[in-house]
């Protein structure tokens, strides 16, 4: 099992350190190789996602990956920007279904901000259609008024495209994870102004006649946005395009207390993955020791079992997460009184622990 780690910047060496640690604490054989990506490969060797750190990207069976950039190269020109490593790695290894779940454990119902009840059992898997839509349309860029024909001395433009192929195959991938939950999927679009979601929400509905025993409902992104917070609990799985995947997961995350706890899973059709936090770079509180690093232990979990066919060890991490979460344990982003906070590594090892303890409950 082959896989390149990617701590990248900001707080990404920090916690992917910590998945490592628990990865190697599972009594199987990992070959792990780790590259530069993002700011700190900029600096190194001038761009983003060296050729180097690509070629061990597409050897790897999975993808480890941390976070990328910084707000000191907010000035560099785009394609040189740390966040293109990661738009050019979902690219090149045709990563184009993200998995994001929204999970609210037990033990961390009181910090999220909603009440109680709205949230506790929460459950929600938001699959994100990753390689189409406004991030990679075509053209994009900015340019110069001519003749006055725009109010201004220049406009900047992105193009949001979709083609019936890209949508049919992410809507495939939402109706199949549907079946092992609860056989609910939102759609979710903003076809009453958009031509492009117009299509999506032809293509799912298509789609979802095909799988009978799935329920289909569509719902426009805003309304989504709305319930979200107003009742969380009545989505299983929405599936929903780049752009809007992106904000609404990010919103998922913080139902769930704090985004430090939600992981995630790119996917190809060869079910080679990119695992990562949702959360960012946080280069604020880098070098600190006091990110949460479950986020990134928990999508290690999700790599064994969808990249690595490892499902037994993917739920004993998950498991031990559990169990640290209720012994108390909790880092700055999700510490409350009556527990005990502790800083990044302490939470590692607090999980290799149970691990190498065998002291994880059953999932």
């Amino acid at each position: 099992m082959k896989i390149a780690v990617l701590p990248g910047d900001g707080i990404g060496p920090e916690i992917t350190a910590e998945a490592v640690k628990v990865l190697q604490a599972l009594d199987l054989k990992f070959e792990m190789e780790t590259a530069l990506v993002g700011g700190c490969a900029f600096d190194a060797q001038g761009h983003p996602l060296p050729p180097a750190t690509l070629k061990l990207a597409q050897e790897a069976d999975a993808v480890l990956f941390g976070a990328v950039g910084d707000w000191k190269y907010d000035k560099l020109d785009r394609p040189l920007r740390p966040e293109q490593a990661l738009l050019g790695l979902r690219k090149n290894l045709g990563l184009f279904a993200n998995f994001r779940p929204a999970i609210c454990y037990e033990q961390l119902v009181g910090a999220s901000t909603l009440k109680p009840e709205v949230i506790a059992g929460l459950d929600i898997l938001i699959i994100r259609e990753l390689t189409g839509d406004i991030y990679f349309g075509q053209p994009r860029g900015r340019r110069t008024a001519v003749d006055g024909h725009f109010p201004g001395s220049e406009e900047a433009f992105d193009t949001m495209r979709y083609s019936r192929p890209e949508i049919e195959r992410i809507a495939h991938v939402a109706f199949q994870a549907a079946r092992k939950r609860s056989r609910r999927v939102t759609s979710v679009d903003k076809a009453n102004v958009l031509e492009t979601s117009q299509l999506w929400k032809d293509v799912v509905t298509e789609v979802g006649k095909l799988y009978p025993d799935i329920a289909l409902d569509h719902m426009y992104v805003d309304n989504a946005a709305m319930q979200l917070v107003r009742a969380p609990k009545k989505f299983d799985v929405v599936v929903t395009g780049n752009m809007f995947g992106d904000i609404l997961s990010d919103e998922a995350s913080m139902l769930t207390g704090s985004i430090g706890m939600l992981p995630s899973a790119s996917l190809n059709a060869g079910n080679q993955g990119l695992y990562e936090p949702s959360h960012g770079s946080a280069p604020d509180i880098a070098g600190k020791g006091v990110a949460n690093p479950l986020a990134t232990i928990l999508s290690a979990a999700m790599m064994l079992r969808f990249s690595l066919d490892q499902p037994q060890a993917a739920d004993r991490i998950e498991s031990a997460v559990k169990v640290v979460l209720a012994s108390g344990l909790r880092t700055a982003d999700i510490h409350s009184e009556g527990t005990k906070r502790v800083g990044t590594r302490e939470m590692g090892d607090a999980v290799v622990t149970c691990l190498t303890h065998k002291t994880t409950t059953k999932s």
